[in-house]
């Protein structure tokens, strides 16, 4: 099963780069200095930010679909990152240390099926969850902070 593994877009969240605090507040948004590598997952180009950089802590709807499972939690964005993470076939690095919680959604958006695995497992788990053809798409999370990583689609 070929799938592909895209970090968000920046374009939406590029109005806060270089802003203001008060700015940042008024869209609740918080900026951080990077203490600690890895700990500041970007949720733009899928890689652990590197100390001393600035990440900008946000709420991110990462299910916008107008069912039950609608979802919104923070998330870190690197502040100025507008290259997309774009994986095929392969998790992100980011991803191969944490515990990670994959939520397999058919095409009316509803979780079909869900499990949690270690990352360096994680692929063989994208793989099973793909294997049913009801699957449209797989959220992937962080299980331990339970927030959005990044979505896996069916690639052809």
């Amino acid at each position: 099963m070929k799938y592909k593994i895209s970090g968000l877009k920046a374009e939406p969240f590029a109005h806060l780069f270089g802003q203001s605090e008060s700015y940042l507040k008024k869209h609740n948004a918080v900026r951080q200095t990077v203490e600690c590598y890895p700990g500041y997952p970007d949720r733009i180009s899928l890689c652990d930010i590197p100390v001393g950089e600035t990440a900008l802590l946000i709420n991110h709807i990462y299910q916008p679909a107008d069912t039950p499972y609608f979802g919104t939690h923070a998330i870190y964005i690197w502040e100025g990152c507008t290259r997309q993470g774009i994986y095929l076939n392969e998790l992100p690095e980011v991803m191969q240390g944490r515990v990670l919680s994959l939520r397999a959604y058919n095409e009316k958006h509803f979780l079909i099926e869900a499990d949690i695995a270690e990352g360096k497992f994680a692929e063989d788990l994208t793989g099973r969850l793909f294997a049913d053809p009801q699957v449209s798409y797989i959220q992937i999370h962080n299980a331990k902070r339970g927030c959005y990583s990044c979505c896996a689609e069916r690639w052809e």
